[in-house]
């Protein structure tokens, strides 16, 4: 039974860890808006800077291929490579071309990367070379002069304030982006944020010139801190109430760092000591599970479909049981704006990213539309990812786009189905006794057979033994020849073998 919790207005983070996975949830108001898994033996890449090694260069493409030590190349596009960056030196910063990748790199070169996208599927890591490191208010910018403010830093005093302090920092070395939550922080923190990634910078410098290694240059220079940390430093604009882990050793790397970091954490932090598993809090495990259904119940009665393709994800909303109190305009309607809030918060939930199609129901309304529109880009600004809205189509959908940096909620607690090889759709029993017939009829012209076993799934058993037996009996009259049928409990549905006597 899931624990109750006092406090529904609060937001939480809930960290499970084990020997094998770390597990975050991210609760605001009492429901489940985030999960971040990182698998030990497959932990994510993205904010690692690696020195590799260019194994090809694709002209036609603009593109290479850079060894970092991966299972796959990864792939750096010719618009991701920046002056003034270790692999752009000055002469040919001056003819610089974004376009002409043959002039910025060459095959067996060593390069200074960073890894802006995960492995996805079959595609290598997504490289770039304007390295950036982040942390609690600043994000460094080596080789830059420049001082940038977040946009959601909105009053202009303030921006004014922060680039003011932030600019005394500014040297030969880099710059600085302001983060969201370096609103109202002090000059003391700033220049604490800035000193604490200039170390870090000065070490991958160090590292970068070291002699090559006997993996032929490629090496680590800069690993992301773990998930725990990382989701709390990203997460603190949120404003944390409470941060439970169930780890010992993992709480108190996490209350070193808070403490050196993040002090106005530390009082949020505690270790959780409960018996029942922590993510059994606000019903946190089941709706990790919800998550990866196709079907998306709305409280109104109706539902949302979402399909995640290589492509794009589509979502399909439909008014299912919700008849209205008024007319059909006005039903639609509802569910509609009742749709926004849920498809906002099941694409943070299943990080989903890329292209994203919504066919609402037709509405038609103008006002209708514009307000539900509306409403669309209101529930997404809760989104810590960068959405951008294109608004309606010809055809009444809705395309928007959500940067995808890591995999999916799906790919990464789910594989492709052996049954059904990731269609989604099992042929019918129905259709498997057809084609056992035909397999049998097949054998039965190429050579010379007294019996035929027949072995199946229990459910294709069941169907010749009953509906189809008389199709049975007529194609034993028709070869004269015995067909017995034998049910194997291991074979899934649209798995046979026939077997000659």
């Amino acid at each position: 039974m899931a624990h109750k919790q006092n406090n529904s207005t609060s937001t939480e983070l809930l960290i499970n860890s084990s020997p094998t996975e770390t597990r975050v949830a991210l609760v605001e108001h009492g429901m489940l808006q985030e999960v971040h898994i990182e698998r030990r033996s497959r932990r994510g890449i993205v904010g690692n800077i690696y020195r590799g090694k260019v194994t090809r260069v694709l002209p036609g493409m603009q593109a290479a291929f850079v060894d970092i030590g991966q299972e796959r190349a990864a792939f750096l596009h010719a618009s991701d490579i920046v002056p003034h960056t270790e692999c752009v030196d000055d002469a040919e910063a001056k003819n610089f071309r974004s376009e002409d990748i043959a002039a910025l790199v060459r095959q067996g070169q060593d390069i200074v990367v960073q890894v802006v996208k995960d492995p996805l599927g079959t595609k290598g890591a997504r490289l770039t070379t304007d390295i950036t490191i982040p942390s609690r208010y600043l994000v460094f910018m080596p080789g830059s002069a420049h001082v940038g403010v977040s946009q959601r830093v909105e009053d202009a005093r303030e921006r004014d304030r922060l680039k003011t302090i932030v600019g005394q920092f500014v040297d030969s070395d880099g710059g600085f982006i302001i983060r969201t939550a370096a609103d109202s922080a002090s000059e003391i923190e700033l220049a604490h944020d800035a000193a604490f990634l200039r170390r870090i910078w000065r070490k991958v410098s160090e590292r970068s010139k070291r002699p090559q290694s006997k993996k032929g240059g490629v090496s680590l220079l800069y690993e992301e801190p773990s998930l725990p940390l990382r989701v709390v430093r990203d997460l603190a604009v949120c404003q944390l109430d409470r941060v439970q882990i169930d780890s010992a050793t993992e709480y108190e790397e996490l209350k070193e760092f808070v403490a050196e970091f993040m002090p106005e954490v530390s009082a949020a932090l505690e270790l959780y000591r409960g018996k029942a598993p922590i993510f059994d809090l606000f019903d946190v495990e089941n709706e990790v599970q919800r998550a990866l259904q196709r079907k998306v119940e709305l409280k109104s009665g109706g539902y949302l479909i979402i399909d995640q393709t290589e492509a794009m994800t589509t979502i399909d909303i439909n008014t299912g049981a919700f008849v209205g109190h008024r007319n059909l305009e006005e039903t639609i309607f509802n569910t509609n704006q009742e749709a926004t809030q849920a498809i906002a918060r099941q694409l943070r939930l299943r990080n989903l990213g890329g292209i994203i199609i919504i066919d609402f129901i037709d509405m038609i309304s103008h006002d209708h539309k514009q307000r539900v529109l509306h409403g669309l880009e209101l529930a997404l600004a809760q989104d810590r990812v960068k959405t951008s809205i294109s608004g309606l189509s010809q055809l009444g959908l809705v395309e928007m786009t959500r940067k995808r940096t890591r995999e999916s909620l799906e790919h990464v607690l789910c594989g492709e189905c052996p049954s059904c090889r990731g269609t989604g759709q099992l042929k019918t029993a129905e259709t498997v006794c057809n084609e056992i017939f035909r397999e049998i009829m097949r054998v039965d012209k190429a050579y010379d057979v007294d019996e035929f076993v027949v072995y199946v799934s229990p459910t294709v058993e069941d169907l010749l033994g009953g509906e189809e037996s008389h199709s049975v009996a007529e194609l034993e009259v028709f070869l004269s020849k015995r067909v017995r049928i034998k049910a194997e409990p291991m074979y899934s549905q649209d798995k046979f073998d026939v077997v000659m006597m």
